[in-house]
């Protein structure tokens, strides 16, 4: 199985997190990671390009730092402009049909405030329905989200953990990832 990492940090190497999590995913064999505020500084997305990789690889993980209950706004813009009509979605859009989809994210809250009636009002998983029901819209296998809750004071060895169990949820078989 081919997979592609999908990061979208502002500043990835100011991150502690997200950085973490990217430096061990590419530690994976057969795992291609990619930075998009690196490859598009000035936001000018390469469609052909992006639509050529989604379907070089059999499955996409999108990983994100939460902010204000949503992705950074790169990200939201990539889902724009390369998920188009006629080839992600609509009458002949079939190419992500059956492309497994996990969305990883992380937050400086904690589980709790993620919880229905916490701090937040919602679970992390609902925050999530507007990037599930666009990928569910282009046919694609939305999988279990991964998800990092206040790790920015952590010790070196629960970020490296969390950075272990990050990399193991990516790569896990479909069928692991529902139990």
């Amino acid at each position: 199985m081919k997979i592609m990492v999908i990061t979208a940090h502002p500043d990835l190497t100011a991150s502690r997190i997200n950085r973490a999590f990217a430096r061990k995913a590419s530690t994976v064999p057969g795992v291609y990671v990619r930075d998009l505020y690196r490859e598009y500084p000035q936001w000018t997305i390469d469609v052909e390009k992006e639509q050529r990789l989604l379907t070089e690889h059999d499955r996409i993980v999108f990983q994100f730092p939460l902010y204000w209950y949503s992705s950074p706004a790169l990200l939201k813009k990539w889902f724009d402009d390369v998920l188009t009509y006629g080839w992600a979605f609509g009458t002949d859009g079939v190419h992500l049909t059956g492309k497994e989809f996990i969305v990883a994210t992380t937050t400086g809250g904690t589980e709790s405030q993620y919880r229905s009636g916490g701090s937040n009002w919602h679970t992390l998983s609902e925050f999530m329905k507007p990037i599930q029901s666009t990928l569910e819209k282009c046919n694609g296998v939305f999988l279990p989200v991964f998800a990092a809750y206040h790790l920015s004071d952590a010790p070196e060895a629960e970020l490296q953990a969390e950075a272990d169990r990050y990399a193991k949820h990516i790569v896990s078989l479909q069928a692991d990832l529902a139990n």
